[in-house]
């Protein structure tokens, strides 16, 4: 399975669209029996990601993200992109991504039967059928349309084990204090040249608070960062939140990726 930042890499040198990055995502799979961390991970690395797995297996929860891609332009200019998102979820079969930011405003939502994307800039929508669940939803609209969401491995079934897809080794680096509370920060590395940097909560909740990965192989050495906020795991969102109600003069188009990048109100 490839490793979901190797994937966000793509995303950071196209700059593509809202929370879907151009990608490929991995397929859906059976969540497999709990296997020990790669030796290269320190006892306590494991222990705090397998607290967070434990946590964000909840069947209902909510988050905000504020992400930041910084890349280098073909001119060698060092740009920056910034995104806000809001995703609720509940599982097996429903998913809503509220995104805003640089590049305009799109929003996903999976309600188990369909999966619609829309670009409110240009009140543009594209809807397909979708598989039963999260996981297998993500994988078919990789499919169509080549795109990923780049925090993933935070709602897949396994959290902790889609995380460590690819990691060669790991470690606490040390505790520190954001916002008056304790976190843990953890490092972590990736074949390819790929560094991963979380803070989690050090609680027995582990909730994740930030997130950097760096491509050190990558011209301009660009980075996806990531600061969560606003966990909230007694959410009970109704269904009807995960039900995408086109509004007045919203066109449909076709599931292509330059459709999609048109309604997005972004650029390449």
């Amino acid at each position: 399975m490839k490793s979901s930042y190797g994937k966000t890499a793509a995303g950071l040198l196209a700059c593509g669209v809202v929370f879907l990055i151009p990608a490929l995502i991995p397929p859906a799979r059976a969540a497999d029996p709990a296997k020990p961390a790669p030796p290269g991970i320190s006892a306590e690395a494991s222990t705090a990601l397998q607290q967070m797995s434990k946590t964000l297996s909840a069947n209902e929860f909510s988050f905000q993200a504020r992400t930041i891609r910084a890349y280098q332009e073909n001119d060698g200019q060092p740009l920056h992109i910034f995104h806000t998102m809001k995703v609720v979820v509940h599982r097996p079969d429903r998913l809503a991504v509220h995104r805003t930011g640089d590049d305009g405003a799109n929003d996903l939502f999976y309600d188990g039967k369909t999966v619609a994307i829309f670009g409110a800039s240009a009140n543009k929508y594209a809807q397909i059928a979708a598989p039963n669940n999260i996981e297998a939803m993500l994988d078919e609209v990789a499919d169509r349309l080549q795109v990923d969401f780049p925090l993933a491995d935070f709602v897949d079934t396994d959290p902790g084990k889609s995380f460590l897809s690819g990691v060669t080794s790991g470690r606490e680096v040390n505790t520190v204090t954001i916002d008056g509370k304790p976190y843990r920060h953890l490092f972590f590395s990736q074949a390819g040249g790929i560094e991963l940097e979380v803070w989690l909560d050090k609680t027995e909740q582990a909730v994740p608070r930030r997130l950097i990965a760096t491509y050190r192989l990558m011209p301009g050495q660009p980075e996806f960062v990531a600061e969560f906020s606003d966990w909230n795991f007694s959410a009970h969102p109704s269904d009807a939140e995960f039900v995408f109600q086109p509004p007045a003069g919203a066109k449909q188009v076709t599931l292509t990726p330059a459709a999609v990048t048109s309604g997005s109100g972004g650029s390449k």
